[in-house]
């Protein structure tokens, strides 16, 4: 917006100075040949460091940034970080107004309508309800967004190539598909696999579709067991033992949050967790083929620098994602151990370093 103003302040300094060349030129008593051409070059020099000077003022420019966090944890946390340093690295200059929901659904509403009302030139949004929050109150303000795994899906842009809108970012799309693969190359003779997440979350339920597909790919039985609150982890948890060889959670707010209770109920008993990113094999998950949420948080950066210096534009701007190979296998060492695997074994089964 500030770009934009920019580009209206020079437009009329430009048309003042052809302004002030043609009166010149109507007081000029020598031929008309000479009265056209000289103002127009002094014009076009004087047009020329006006343009100068704007350019000048606008990357001294300071942005507000207002920024909405879901809830902290590891994942969405380092997507904070990437997304500061992008910045940083491209000298853009803000001032930042960090918040965070804590998890809370009205407390993220309240937020996002304060960081609307707070006449900020962008809004950074980390994980899907907050994105839904902020969006639901301007279509004026750009947005930019990370840790949401698939826009469209979560009604945010009107497509991920083409959002259409004033949103557009960064997923966390993993690769689902290899994740489930590493259930039959850990477990042979696993049956059943258990998709833990909060059935209220749209991109843990968009990851878990997927999941189930890669199950079925794979020759695997799967049952839901969901939470709606961190209330609910251990109860769930504890009812899936003995009904399934393998738990899964993708990249589900909720349960990353909680991660160091989820991993101490599953691991006492014996029961291994597949996960979505690998905070979550930090805080007790037995392995990942995940993401670098510092690189997705880095693209939204990227992303958002472009469109306060004016370059674009967040409805011409599809979501960006990170490619495979920027994925990588990690594994809790300590958690193999509890379960009976041997981490260097398994490590050179799985090609990780």
């Amino acid at each position: 917006m500030k770009n934009m103003m920019v580009k209206k302040v020079l437009a009329a300094a430009v048309s003042a100075v052809m302004l002030g060349s043609v009166l010149a030129g109507c007081g000029n008593s020598g031929s008309a040949e000479k009265t056209d051409a000289e103002p127009t070059q002094e014009a076009a020099a004087e047009a020329e460091t006006t343009e100068e000077a704007a350019e000048t003022a606008s990357s001294d420019e300071t942005y507000k940034i207002g920024v909405l966090q879901y809830m902290p944890h590891t994942a969405l946390d380092a997507s904070n970080e990437g997304f500061f340093a992008a910045l940083d690295e491209l000298g853009i200059k803000y001032e930042a107004d960090q918040q965070n929901a804590a998890g809370e659904a009205s407390t993220c509403q309240t937020i996002a309508e304060t960081l609307v009302n707070n006449g900020n030139d962008l809004i950074f949004t980390i994980a899907t309800p907050a994105a839904q929050a902020v969006a639901g109150v301007t279509s004026d303000i750009p947005i930019v967004l990370t840790a949401v795994t698939d826009p469209a899906d979560a009604g945010l842009v009107e497509s991920n190539e083409a959002p259409g809108k004033n949103v557009t970012g960064s997923s966390d799309l993993t690769p689902v598909k290899e994740q489930i693969a590493l259930v039959k190359q850990i477990y042979p003779d696993a049956k059943k696999v258990g998709m833990l997440y909060c059935s209220s979350e749209a991109n843990s339920v968009f990851q878990i579709n997927m999941a189930k597909e890669a199950c079925e790919a794979e020759g695997l039985e799967y049952e839901d067991y969901t939470v709606s609150s961190s209330n609910e982890i251990q109860t769930v948890i504890e009812s899936a033992v003995g009904s399934v060889d393998v738990l899964y959670s993708p990249t589900d707010n909720i349960i990353a949050n909680n991660m160091s209770t989820v991993s101490m109920v599953a691991n006492e008993n014996k029961l291994p967790i597949i996960c979505g990113e690998e905070g979550m094999v930090d805080n007790g998950g037995l392995i990942t083929y995940g993401i670098d949420y510092y690189e997705v948080g880095h693209l939204a950066g990227e992303m958002a620098a472009k469109i306060l210096t004016g370059e674009s534009t967040p409805a011409e701007m599809p979501i960006e994602y990170l490619d495979v190979s920027q994925c990588a296998l990690k594994i809790n060492e300590d958690t193999a151990a509890a379960l009976g695997l041997d981490a260097e074994e398994l490590k050179a089964t799985l090609g990780a370093e």
